[in-house]
């Protein structure tokens, strides 16, 4: 639960990224973001703010709406809060360079204590954002190393074996741009200044 190993990738000087604090949770409703992240394999970030940072997966095929899908989660080092809001381009020659959406934002809650399920391997939790919504699980795979986990749709009113939910809604949720129109503001700023 520190932002240490976060801060040592990263060159805050070159990358926009936000260089991040450890935040006290206010007790309200805590926050969770999907980022698209178009880096060497396009993959996605799945974050779950936990004890004042976003505990973090990269998520290979993205989320699934269908509960018989297993999507591989490998668990990363933990990102501060306001990295939530972070849409932009990192640099080519940084950690992660690539570009980075918002695909999905909302806030979530835990079915059970969050700790003890992350500290046991399986933490269930719902979810209440623009796309993602319900009953969800986050399942440590035993034997694989202790970054590899599963990240399953529960059975509920919100899943849905036929929609392809990343194809369906590519663009972020949050300014509506897909990662083309992202890079290319970002490349627009870059040539104005």
């Amino acid at each position: 639960m520190s932002l240490k190993e976060y801060q040592k990738k990263r060159d805050f000087k070159s990358s926009p990224e936000p260089e991040g604090k450890k935040e006290s949770s206010k007790g309200g409703p805590r926050k969770f973001v999907v980022q698209k992240h178009q880096a060497s394999q396009l993959h996605y970030d799945f974050r779950l703010e936990l004890d004042g940072v976003l505990k973090s997966w990269a998520v290979p095929k993205g989320p699934s709406l269908d509960p018989s899908v297993k999507r591989l989660a490998v668990q990363v080092e933990d990102h501060p809060v306001e990295y939530a809001g972070f849409e932009g381009v990192i640099p080519e020659d940084e950690y992660g360079g690539g570009t980075v959406m918002v695909w999905d934002t909302g806030t979530w809650k835990q079915n059970g204590d969050a700790r003890e399920g992350l500290k046991n391997g399986s933490l269930k939790f719902e979810l209440k954002g623009k796309k993602l919504k319900g009953g969800w699980a986050l399942v440590q795979m035993k034997g694989r190393g202790d970054k590899n986990w599963l990240l399953i749709k529960e059975k509920d009113q919100h899943a849905d074996r036929e929609t392809d939910i990343l194809g369906d809604k590519p663009n972020s949720a949050v300014s509506g741009k897909s990662l083309e129109q992202i890079a290319e503001a970002a490349d627009q700023e870059g040539h104005d200044e």
